[in-house]
C-alpha cells in the first residue's frame, strides 16, 4: 500500500533515472519532460552499475534533494542463471550504498510481479512474495536491499507486470512477440492452447504512474497492474485484428501446465483514483501504430 507525503502534487527538485536507456526509462523521461520536471537519465554508458566504482560515481552524482528511480536490470532474456542474478545484485549493491550515503529524498524501485507465485487465487499487495525462479528471487532480494538502505518513508516499490511497448527488446511471449510474428510470418502461432492468462500494461502508463508516485512523494508497496487479465489466445486475436486484413491465429497444442495470474488493483485505484491503465485493445493498437513501417512490424 502507498502513503502520500504530498497530498497535493509537488514536483521534485530533480529526478535521476537509473536505466534511462530501457523501455520504461525512455517513457519516463518523456513523461517527466512533458510535466516540466527536471530529470537526469543515467544509462550503462554513463555509469556501469556492475562496476567496482559504481557506488562512488553515484555518490558524486546524486544530491540529497534528488528523487531516484531505479529501473536498471538485466531482464530474463539476458539470462536466468546464477551469473545474471549476481550481476543484478551487484547493481543493487551500488545503488543501496549510494542511497545510504547521500540520503536522497525518495527512491522508487521498479520491481516485478515475478516475486509472486502463480496460482488460481487473486494477487494483491498482501500476497506473500514467494518467487519461483532466480529472476523473481533477484527482485525480492533487491527490494530487501533497498529497504535496508532507505528509510521506509522515502522508499516506494512498484511491482510491475508485463509491459507492452513499440520499442521493447525483450520480445517475451505476449503482444510484442505476436506483433512481430504477424509482421514477419503473416500469422500468429501459439505454442499451446492459449488459455493462460496474464495482465499487460503500457509502458507510457507505467511512466505516468511513476510520475504520480514522485509528485506525491509516495512510499510503500504497489502493484503496477491493470487488474484485467487476458488469455494469450485473446491477446493473439487482439493483435491479429490490428493487421489489414487480420492475420490468422493458430494453436500448436500441447505445452506444459496452464498457469493463470489475476490481480486485484484496488490499492492502485485507492492511491490514484484518477489514474487508469489503458485497455489492452487500445495499447496494442497504439503500439501497432508506432511500429508501422518498421522491420519488426
Amino acid at each position: 500500500m502507498l502513503a502520500h507525503q504530498n497530498a497535493q502534487p509537488k514536483k521534485p527538485a530533480r529526478v535521476v533515472v537509473l536505466g534511462s536507456g530501457g523501455v520504461l526509462g525512455k517513457a519516463l523521461l518523456t513523461c517527466l519532460k512533458a510535466d516540466g520536471i527536471a530529470a537526469l537519465g543515467v544509462g550503462s554508458a554513463d555509469i556501469d552499475l556492475q562496476g567496482a566504482d559504481a557506488a562512488e560515481k553515484l555518490n558524486l552524482l546524486l544530491k540529497p534533494d534528488d528523487a531516484v528511480v531505479f529501473l536498471s536490470a538485466l531482464t530474463p532474456d539476458k539470462g536466468r542463471d546464477i551469473a545474471t542474478l549476481m550481476k543484478n545484485l551487484r547493481m543493487a549493491e551500488a545503488v543501496a550504498a549510494a542511497m545510504a550515503a547521500v540520503k536522497c529524498r525518495q527512491l522508487v524501485y521498479m520491481s516485478s510481479d515475478a516475486v509472486y507465485q502463480f496460482g488460481n487465487g487473486t494477487v494483491d499487495e498482501t500476497t506473500p512474495a514467494d518467487p519461483l525462479d532466480l529472476y523473481g528471487v533477484m527482485h525480492k532480494a533487491r527490494e530487501v536491499m533497498m529497504m535496508s538502505a532507505v528509510p521506509a518513508d522515502a522508499l516506494a516499490i512498484l511491482r510491475c507486470t508485463l509491459v507492452c511497448a513499440a520499442d521493447d527488446t525483450h520480445n517475451s511471449y505476449g503482444p510484442n512477440r505476436f506483433r512481430r510474428q504477424a509482421a514477419k510470418d503473416g500469422k500468429i502461432t501459439l505454442g499451446g492452447e492459449g488459455k493462460e492468462t496474464r495482465d499487460h500494461v503500457f509502458a507510457d502508463d507505467v511512466a505516468e504512474l511513476v510520475r504520480l508516485v514522485l509528485v506525491h512523494r509516495s512510499a510503500g508497496l504497489l502493484n503496477a497492474v491493470s487488474g484485467r487479465s487476458y488469455s494469450f489466445g485473446e491477446v493473439a486475436h487482439i493483435v491479429a485484428a490490428t493487421f489489414d486484413p487480420p492475420v490468422e491465429v493458430s494453436f500448436a497444442g500441447g505445452g506444459g501446465a496452464v498457469t493463470h495470474r489475476h490481480f486485484d488493483a484496488t490499492a492502485l485505484h485507492q492511491a490514484f483514483p484518477n489514474f487508469h491503465f489503458q485497455s489492452l485493445e487500445a495499447v496494442v493498437a497504439e503500439v501497432r501504430r508506432r511500429s508501422a513501417g518498421r522491420a519488426d512490424g
